[in-house]
């Protein structure tokens, strides 16, 4: 039998063809199966890692949550000292009234002077107002009634002191102090108005 051209030609043609169809076939199924358990067993240390880094995470979990649970409690116990009010005026009558027995536990008693009201103002996540109150007593007295002020359980401080000599023969001091105390942040009204320059 003789092969025609046309008939040389696509058998050519079909030997290019089908011969690379076939070694890629074998290729693929060489790599198929022996490929699978090659990327498995790549993939096992990587594995081995994460499941590491997932187990130290989950055994932080339990610490964390511990220093939280602590951490919300000693908030709780110092958000106890926040002056509570409806209204600003309000908690500063009530830190006036803490400063004025306070002054009044010493011995003898302290006598405030006239009161001067400040404005309240933002303190971080919550609200200060102050309170500006003058007196007259011996260093003595002065000195207990910051000790008496600071060991108080609300959350007040002495913000500003002035001391000027009074009476040099009684040894008396005049003192104008500032105290403030904490409260709530909703005590604080929003400014409004135009921008400051």
């Amino acid at each position: 039998m003789k092969l025609t051209k046309r008939d040389r030609i696509l058998l050519v043609g079909l030997c290019v063809v089908a011969v690379p169809a076939a070694l890629y076939e074998i290729y693929q199924f060489t790599s198929v199966s022996s490929g699978v358990p090659a990327a498995q067993a790549d993939n096992i240390p990587a594995a081995e890692r994460r499941l590491e880094r997932v187990r130290q995470l989950a055994a932080t979990v339990a610490g964390k949550r511990q220093v939280l649970n602590q951490v919300s409690a000693e908030l709780a116990q110092c958000e106890k000292g926040i002056l509570q009010a409806e209204t600003a005026p309000q908690a500063q009558a009530v830190l006036l009234d803490i400063a004025r027995r306070t002054a009044g536990a010493q011995s003898p008693p302290v006598a405030l002077g006239s009161v001067e009201l400040q404005p309240p103002s933002k303190f971080g996540e919550y609200g200060e107002v102050r309170v500006g109150v003058p007196f007259t007593c011996h260093i003595e007295e002065l000195l207990n009634m910051l000790a008496d002020l600071a060991n108080r359980p609300e959350a007040i401080s002495m913000e500003e002191l002035r001391i000027g000599v009074h009476d040099p023969k009684q040894k008396t001091i005049g003192v104008r102090m500032v105290v403030s105390g904490v409260v709530p942040k909703r005590l604080v009204p929003d400014k409004k108005g135009g921008v400051k320059f």
